[in-house]
């Protein structure tokens, strides 16, 4: 042995002196390992320290996953918080077990505090350059589930890299970023930073009811009264619309070719889609103006023929025509 043993791992010489008092053959076998070194300057490693170090690598690790599960089952048994604290617990606890499981890791390992304090500081430049954005997003999740202001399963509407507005529910925040599927399936990744700098249009953020609305074009020759009457009857035959606040028909402008209304309802639902609702109510729309003979307008426009020399005779020449036939 070399005046480098007190460079070994810690735990490696206490695990191989252990071992030789208790059996001398396996005290041999951690010998010949234990032989198998690589000596550099100062620094002695043995392949028996690898050995000890990757089992308490391994270690650690297990005993991080194991915790943190054991944590989510311990938080989701509660049923004195509601979502968003159980998902903040989960998190809180989470990073305070990872944390006592590195600090076990070093412990264990030997590692000195002074070396562990130099790494640190070196480690703490690395975060503000590299891991900046990480780091960032983890916080401001965090800060989310504190405020309450966004959490799993409310319905907000973003703006994709078009421009183009969609919304969607929240179906998870992670600690980068946050899961929002939309109605067709996609599934957005927001980074938690965007969502606490930038403006979120939450639509159940303190209440769930959503108001929707469906313009609906009347023939001017039409019963205005009746028309409004079955645009009533048909947003409150649909399943989905809230009787209170109830539905509501507004005239909103004389249009080019018909009188222009918006039916506005309710729903509470909105992660069930809102387009459907509106296909709903039209649906009814049809059906009733039908039953009473409320006309539906299309496109109409006047033309007007200035008359000339050479239009009087393409018409003179297409009497000439139809007088031959």
């Amino acid at each position: 042995m070399t005046a480098a043993r007190g460079r070994d791992v810690a735990t490696a010489d206490e695990l191989r002196s252990a071992v030789s008092r208790n059996s001398n053959t396996i005290g041999e076998i951690v010998g010949t390992l234990d032989s198998w070194a690589l000596s550099l300057g100062s620094w002695r490693v043995s392949l028996w320290d690898v050995l000890v170090i990757l089992a308490v690598i391994v270690f650690c690790l297990l005993l991080g996953k194991l915790g943190s599960r054991w944590a989510r089952h311990l938080v989701r048994r509660s049923k004195r918080l509601d979502s968003t604290q159980e998902l903040l617990a989960e998190k809180l606890l989470t990073i305070a077990i990872w944390a006592l499981a590195f600090f076990l890791a070093v412990d264990l390992l030997g590692i000195s505090l002074t070396a562990l304090a130099v790494f640190s500081g070196a480690f703490g430049l690395a975060i503000g350059f590299g891991l900046q954005k990480t780091i960032g997003n983890l916080i401001a999740g965090i800060i989310l589930l504190m405020d309450k202001s966004i959490k799993p399963g409310d319905v907000i509407a973003i703006a994709d890299q078009a421009g183009q507005s969609t919304f969607g529910q929240i179906r998870k925040i992670g600690v980068r970023a946050v899961s929002l599927t939309t109605r067709d399936q996609k599934e957005y990744l927001i980074p938690n930073e965007n969502l606490m700098i930038n403006q979120v249009e939450n639509w159940s953020y303190s209440s769930k009811n959503v108001r929707v609305s469906v313009p609906v074009g009347v023939s001017y020759q039409a019963d205005m009264e009746l028309a409004e009457k079955l645009m009533l009857e048909a947003a409150k035959s649909c399943q989905r619309v809230l009787n209170s606040p109830p539905p509501v028909v507004w005239m909103k402008a004389f249009g080019d070719n018909a009188v222009l209304f918006a039916i506005q309802c309710w729903i509470q639902d909105p992660e069930e889609g809102v387009g459907n609702v509106q296909s709903a109510v039209l649906k009814q729309v049809w059906a009733r103006f039908k039953e009473n003979g409320i006309e539906l307008p299309y496109p109409q426009r006047d033309l007007h023929l200035r008359s000339s020399e050479e239009l009087e005779r393409i018409i003179a020449l297409l009497g000439r025509r139809r007088s031959t036939e």
